[in-house]
């Protein structure tokens, strides 16, 4: 069973640094992209930054210059560095992967169960 587990999230004062990883454990054939992707309270779950298998990144207009996506294939896992955290920024984050189970199966996405990131003013 395919499991993606995010940690590193929490509460930090605004202009504070946190990051998140997400690990991705079970039996899989290969994993495309990787990414975050936050929900704050009243709101629509929203990109955050997505990074390819050939390490192609994107970031949201709102972290861009403050946040940066990484991976590391061996691990299977991604990585979101945050800096000058902001109140705005405050939402819980969720790790997404587009992984596929095998050489016969479709490629599907699957996301981590989120963690809490919470920026004081």
């Amino acid at each position: 069973q395919v499991q993606l587990v995010e940690s590193g999230g929490g509460l930090v004062q605004a202009g504070g640094s946190l990051r998140l990883s997400c690990v991705v454990s079970g039996s899989i054939f290969s994993i495309n992209a990787m990414g975050w992707y936050r929900q704050a309270p009243g709101k629509q779950r929203e990109l955050v930054a997505t990074i390819t298998g050939r390490g192609n990144t994107n970031h949201a207009d709102s972290v861009k210059g403050r946040f940066t996506v990484s991976r590391d294939n061996a691990k299977n896992t991604v990585y979101l560095q945050m800096n000058s955290l902001k109140p705005e920024d405050t939402a819980v984050y969720y790790c997404n992967a587009r992984i596929r189970l095998n050489i016969m199966t479709p490629e599907y996405d699957y996301w981590g169960q989120g963690t809490q990131v919470t920026v004081s003013s």
